[in-house]
C-alpha cells in the first residue's frame, strides 16, 4: 500500500517584489519601481529611489546613510503590479485557511513565517484565538521550521540566523507551548543549502529537514538511486549524531503536482468535477492522472510513504477552493482503493507526520556531509550572483548585526535602566524584528526589487533609532554621566558632525567582545592640531592624516589614534584641538612611475607589502616573523555577461551570474599611486578609474593586510547587452588550492564563505586567508587563483520572477568595503583568520558626545572606563549572545570558536572549561537552565528521532550535569542557557578598578 501524504501549504515570501506590508495586506500597487519586466529589457527612464528625508523629517533616526549604509528616500506610487505572484494577501490567507480548517476536521495545513504569523495573531479575537489553539493542539495546523523568516543560507551570518529564529520559535512557544513546537525545518525556496544551516538545526532539536531547490542535475541523479532521503551529517567537530539531521528532498520544489493546483493564480487548472451527467465532469481524468504521478515518484522513494506538497507561493487566499478539491481528490482515490483495490492510499498530512512514518519504517538511510551549493536549475544556470548583489544592503545588515549585539549586551548589563532613562524609552526589539526581516531568503540575498530594497533599509534604520536611545540610556547609567551622546553612521566617507565642528568632544568606545580589544580610531575633524587622552589622562598617540576628495572637493581631514578597550566594556577618550595649525597633518604623496622604477615598500613590525612601481598593482606579501614570502598580483577585473540571443540561452541577474566569457577583463593595465606614511599608519592610495579606487594600508601592530576598495557607480554601455560586474583577483603562483572555494567551471564558479569559513589558499607551508566584511561570491578557476566579486550592475532580468534588473541608482550603486588578506603558517592560520573575524563582525561602536555634561544622578562617579567581566574568556570561547529574556531572566550563548584538529600552534582547538560563578560585573547568576539553541526547549528534557545512517548508528551523547562552576565547550559547541540573575544596585561600582573621571 502506498500512501500518499498531501501537504496543504502556502510560501509568503516577507518581501521579494513587494513589501512585506503590501503582502500582508494585499496592496496592489508597488511603489518607485518601473512595470514588470520580466519578459522584456525596459530601462527606466525616471529613477528608482529618491530620499525618504522629507516625509519622515520627524524622525532623526532616520537618515541616508551613503556607501556601504543604504537608506532611501521618499517615494511615490508609479505603477499597479502585473505579476500574477504580486497576488499575496497573507492576512486573507490566514483568515481564509482558519475558517476552512474549522469547517472540516479532517483537513491540516502547515505554516512556517512567524514574521506574518505573529502579526495576524495580534489582530485576532480572544474567540478567533482560542479556536486557533485548539487547532494547533489537534495537530491540524502545524507550524514548520517556525522562524521569524525562511532564511537564506549563503549570504547571511550564522548568528543572525540563530537569532531569527529563536524570535519566531519563542513566539511559538509563549503562544502555543509545546503544541505549537515545530519538529521539522522547512526550507522549500532558499537557494543552495549549506551543512552549517544543518548543523544550526539540529542543535536546535529538530527531527528532519525538508528541501526544495537542489541542483537540477543532483536531483535527477538521487531520483535514479533513490537517494532523496537520507541523514546529512553537517559538522565534523561535533560528536554524531549531534548535528545529524534527517533530510528530505521534494519531488516537485514545493508546488503541486502539474494538472493539480486549485488556487486562485492555476488559472490553467480544472476543478475536480465528479458528476457523471455534467459535461464538465473530469474526476476520472484526474484520479487516473494523480494516480500516474504517485506512482511515477515513488519509484524515487524508498518506504511506501511519498509526500505532495499541495500549495504555492501565497496560495489559499481562497482556502475553499483548495480544500473543496482536495476533499474530493482523498474521497475518490481512496474510495477506488477499496472498491477495486488500488494500492493507494490518500490523506491529509503534514512534514511531522510523513518524518515519523519514515522513522518507524527503521531503514538505513545513505550520509552526506557536504553542502548542496552552488545551486543550478538548469544548463548554465547556476544561482551565484546573488552572493553579491545588492552589496550595500548586505553592508547594511551586517553592521546592524553588530550594533544589535551592541544593544542587546548593554541592556543585559544596565538592567532596566538602558529601557527607560534620561533619553526616554529605548529597546533592541525593533532592531531585532528589522534584522530578522532581513534574513529572508530574497532580503540579504538582494534578490528583491528595489523598492523593497529600499523597505528593508528603512526598517533597519527604524531599529537603529530605538537602540540608539537604549544605547545613551546604558552609556549614562555605567559611566555616571549623562552625555549628549551621538552616533555617527557616515564615518565610512568620513562625515561626522560633531567631531568635524567641535574644539573638544569625547569618544566613548565600547567593545562587545569578550576580551580586551586595541583598535585605530579614525574621526573626520577639523583642520589643526590635537591631543588625545586616554580614559587615565594620558596622552596617547595620534596623527592627522589629509585624504584627497573627489575633483572640486575640499581634502578633508582624519584624525586616527589608537584606543584600548576591556571585555563587554567602555573607554572613553578625550580629544581637544591645541592649535589651527596644520603642521602635523600628513598628506599622501604622489610617486612617480616610470618604466623600470624601483618596487615601492609599506611595512610595520610584522608584515611588509611590496608594489611593482611600472603598474602600481600589489606584487609580494611576506610575513616578516615567520619569514614567509607570497608573491602575487593584485588588481580589478569587470565581467561582460552574454545575453539571450548570443549563442546563450540565459543572461545574468540579481540570482544568476552567467558571464559571455571565463576570463575577465581589467579595469585597468596600471593604477596611479600616491603613497602615505605617519608613525601610525602606512598607506598606498590606488586609483585604477574614475570608478575603482583601493587603499592599501597597514596600521603600527597590526597582523594583516587591509584593502579599502571603493567601487561605483559602475559606468552603463550604450548596448543592453552590457554586463558590468567587479571581481577582485589574487593571483598567486600555482600550488593545490584548498579551503572554502567551490571549483565549478564557468558561472557555476562561485560559492558563498561559510559562517566558520573563509576562502583561503594554502601550499602546504603557508596559507593566504581573505576575510571580507559582507557577503562576497569567490571562486577560483585555476589553481593559485583567487576571485572575489565586489559589486555587481546589469541591465537585464534573469526570468526568475524579480521582473527588474539589477540597476541600483543613487547610494546603492556607490560601494566602499575592506578585505583583510593574512598571510600565515598552515598550521597556526586558523588562529588567525578566526580571531580577527569575531574582532571585524563585532568591532567596538564608536560614539561620541561633546565636552561637559551633568551627573547620572547627585552623588554618581564619572567612571571613563567600564568592563562587564571580572575576568576575559579564553580566546577559543566566543560570546555569541548575551540579551535580556525576561524581567529577571538573560539569554547567555557560549560558542567554541575553534574547529576540531584546527590549531596546531596554540591549541586553541581543545575543549575548554568555563567558571560562570561571578564571572559579570554589574549581576550575579542566581540559577542557570541549559536549553538547546533557539532556546526553546530545556536541553535535558529535550529528544529527537534516531536515524540509522549506512556508516553505522551512533548512540546519542549524554547530556552532561549543569554546574555553573564548570562548563565545558567541545570544539564547534554552542551551548545556550537562560540564566536568572540579581542584578547590582550601581553596576558602574563593580567593573573591578574603574578609572573616574
Amino acid at each position: 500500500m502506498l500512501n500518499v501524504h498531501l501537504l496543504p501549504h502556502t510560501h509568503d515570501d516577507v518581501g521579494w517584489v513587494k513589501t512585506v506590508d503590501q503582502y500582508y495586506y494585499g496592496g496592489k500597487h508597488l511603489v518607485g519601481v518601473v512595470p514588470d519586466t520580466h519578459h522584456g529589457s525596459r530601462i527606466p527612464s525616471e529613477p528608482w529611489t529618491a530620499g525618504w528625508g522629507q516625509c519622515l523629517a520627524w524622525a532623526p533616526v532616520w537618515r541616508r546613510v551613503p556607501l556601504a549604509l543604504l537608506v532611501p528616500e521618499c517615494p511615490t506610487p508609479v505603477s499597479t503590479v502585473q505579476n500574477e505572484l504580486h497576488h499575496g494577501a497573507v492576512k486573507n490567507i490566514l483568515d481564509s485557511v482558519i475558517s476552512a480548517l474549522r469547517a472540516e476536521p479532517s483537513r491540516r495545513f502547515v505554516y512556517v513565517e512567524m514574521a506574518f504569523f505573529s502579526r495576524w495573531w495580534h489582530q485576532q479575537t480572544n474567540a478567533t484565538q482560542q479556536a486557533v489553539r485548539e487547532l494547533v493542539r489537534q495537530g491540524r495546523l502545524e507550524f514548520a521550521n517556525g522562524g521569524w523568516v525562511m532564511n537564506d543560507e549563503a549570504a547571511t551570518h550564522y548568528g543572525a540566523i540563530v537569532d531569527q529564529m529563536t524570535l519566531g520559535l519563542r513566539f511559538l512557544q509563549d503562544t502555543f507551548g509545546d503544541d505549537g513546537r515545530p519538529r521539522v525545518a522547512w526550507h522549500i525556496d532558499p537557494f543552495g543549502h549549506s551543512r552549517e544551516q544543518a548543523s544550526l538545526f539540529a542543535q536546535m532539536g529538530f527531527d528532519g529537514i525538508f528541501l526544495g531547490r537542489m541542483d537540477y542535475q543532483d536531483r535527477e541523479l538521487r531520483k535514479k538511486k533513490r537517494e532523496m532521503e537520507l541523514v546529512w551529517r553537517a559538522s565534523a567537530s561535533l560528536q554524531p549524531p549531534t548535528a545529524d539531521l534527517f533530510t528530505g528532498l521534494l519531488s516537485n520544489a514545493y508546488d503541486p503536482p502539474k494538472h493539480l493546483c486549485w488556487d486562485l493564480v492555476c488559472d490553467h487548472d480544472s476543478s475536480m468535477v465528479g458528476d457523471p451527467f455534467s459535461p464538465e465532469d473530469n474526476a476520472d481524468v484526474l484520479i487516473d492522472h494523480f494516480l500516474d504521478v504517485a506512482t511515477k515518484q515513488w519509484q524515487s522513494y524508498r518506504t511506501n510513504h511519498i509526500v505532495m506538497t499541495m500549495g504555492g507561493d501565497f496560495h489559499y487566499e481562497n482556502a475553499h477552493m483548495w480544500f473543496s478539491n482536495l476533499d474530493k481528490l482523498i474521497q475518490l482515490v481512496n474510495a477506488e482503493q477499496q472498491a477495486s483495490g488500488s494500492p493507494v492510499h490518500v490523506l491529509y498530512s503534514t512534514p511531522a507526520c510523513y518524518l515519523w512514518e519514515l522513522n518507524k519504517a527503521n531503514l538505513t538511510w545513505s550520509l552526506k556531509e557536504d553542502d548542496f551549493f552552488p545551486y543550478a536549475d538548469g544548463p548554465h544556470q547556476f544561482w551565484t550572483g546573488y552572493f553579491s548583489s545588492r552589496p550595500a544592503l548586505k553592508r547594511y545588515e551586517r553592521v546592524s548585526y553588530n550594533f544589535l549585539q551592541v544593544c542587546k549586551q548593554l541592556e543585559a548589563l544596565a538592567a532596566p535602566a538602558a529601557n527607560v532613562g534620561p533619553y526616554g524609552s529605548g529597546d533592541s526589539a525593533l532592531l531585532e524584528e528589522a534584522m530578522a526581516v532581513l534574513q529572508h531568503h530574497d532580503a540579504i540575498t538582494g534578490t528583491s526589487r528595489q523598492l523593497v530594497a529600499d523597505d528593508y533599509a528603512r526598517r533597519l534604520a527604524a531599529g537603529w533609532g530605538r537602540c540608539e536611545v537604549l544605547l545613551s540610556n546604558a552609556l549614562a547609567r555605567l559611566s555616571g554621566s549623562q552625555e549628549a551622546f551621538s552616533i555617527c553612521p557616515e564615518l565610512n566617507i568620513s562625515v561626522c558632525p560633531l567631531s568635524q565642528t567641535s574644539a573638544r568632544f569625547q569618544v566613548a568606545i565600547y567593545n562587545p567582545l569578550a576580551r580586551k580589544v586595541d583598535r585605530m580610531v579614525r574621526l573626520p575633524v577639523s583642520a589643526g592640531a590635537f591631543l588625545v587622552k586616554d580614559p587615565s589622562g594620558h596622552a596617547v598617540p595620534s596623527d592627522v592624516l589629509l585624504l584627497p576628495q573627489p575633483e572640486g572637493q575640499k581634502p578633508s581631514p582624519e584624525l586616527l589614534f589608537s584606543a584600548s578597550v576591556p571585555a563587554l566594556g567602555f573607554s572613553i577618550y578625550s580629544v581637544s584641538r591645541v592649535s589651527l595649525r596644520r603642521s602635523k597633518t600628513h598628506i599622501p604623496q604622489p610617486i612617480s612611475q616610470k618604466p623600470g622604477s624601483a618596487v615601492l615598500n609599506i611595512k610595520n613590525e610584522h608584515i611588509r607589502a611590496t608594489f611593482n612601481l611600472e603598474t602600481g598593482f600589489l606584487m609580494q606579501i611576506e610575513d616578516l616573523e615567520q619569514k614567509l614570502v607570497l608573491p602575487m598580483n593584485q588588481s580589478f577585473f569587470w565581467y561582460k555577461a552574454g545575453t539571450v540571443g548570443q549563442k546563450i540561452s540565459q543572461s545574468s541577474g540579481a540570482y544568476i551570474f552567467k558571464p559571455q566569457q571565463q576570463k575577465p577583463l581589467p579595469v585597468s593595465d596600471s593604477a596611479q599611486i600616491h603613497l602615505l606614511k605617519t608613525p601610525l599608519v602606512q598607506e598606498v592610495h590606488q586609483n585604477f578609474s574614475a570608478w575603482c579606487a583601493q587603499v592599501v594600508r597597514l596600521y603600527r601592530g597590526q597582523r594583516h593586510l587591509e584593502l579599502e576598495w571603493t567601487v561605483g557607480p559602475i559606468p552603463v554601455g550604450h548596448l543592453l547587452e552590457d554586463l558590468l560586474l567587479l571581481g577582485l583577483s589574487l593571483s598567486i603562483k600555482p600550488r593545490p588550492l584548498t579551503g572554502g572555494i567551490s571549483q565549478v567551471p564557468g558561472a557555476g564558479a562561485g560559492s558563498p564563505p561559510h559562517p566558520h569559513t573563509h576562502p583561503c589558499h594554502q601550499d602546504g607551508k603557508k596559507q593566504l586567508t581573505v576575510l571580507t566584511d559582507r557577503s562576497q561570491g569567490g571562486s577560483s578557476l585555476q589553481d593559485g587563483s583567487l576571485e572575489l566579486m565586489v559589486h555587481r550592475r546589469l541591465l537585464l532580468d534573469d526570468n526568475r520572477g524579480v521582473g527588474e534588473p539589477l540597476l541600483e541608482e543613487g547610494s546603492g550603486s556607490w560601494v566602499r568595503g575592506r578585505h583583510l588578506v593574512l598571510l600565515d603558517a598552515v598550521g597556526t592560520a586558523a588562529a588567525g583568520h578566526r580571531l580577527l573575524a569575531e574582532k571585524e563582525v563585532l568591532a567596538p561602536q564608536v560614539v561620541l558626545a561633546p565636552s561637559g555634561s551633568a551627573l547620572y544622578h547627585p552623588g554618581a562617579t564619572r567612571q571613563l572606563q567600564f568592563s562587564g567581566l571580572r575576568r576575559e574568556l579564553p580566546p577559543s570561547v566566543h560570546l555569541l549572545t548575551l540579551a535580556r529574556w525576561g524581567p529577571q531572566t538573560l539569554l547567555l550563548r557560549l560558542e567554541h570558536q575553534f574547529a576540531r584538529g584546527e590549531d596546531s600552534g596554540r591549541n586553541l582547538s581543545s575543549p575548554v572549561t568555563l567558571n560562570l560563578q561571578n564571572l559579570f560585573s554589574t549581576f550575579t547568576i542566581t540559577r542557570l537552565q541549559e536549553t538547546t539553541l533557539a532556546a526553546n526547549q530545556p536541553r535535558a528534557s529535550a529528544s529527537r528521532l534516531q536515524w540509522n545512517p549506512d556508516t553505522g548508528t551512533t548512540p546519542t551523547p549524554t547530556v552532561p550535569p549543569l554546574d555553573p562552576a564548570s562548563i565545558t565547550l567541545q570544539p564547534m559547541e554552542i551551548r545556550t542557557f537562560v540564566a536568572s540573575v540579581q542584578w547590582e544596585e550601581f553596576a558602574w561600582s563593580h567593573g573591578g578598578d574603574p578609572v573616574q573621571a
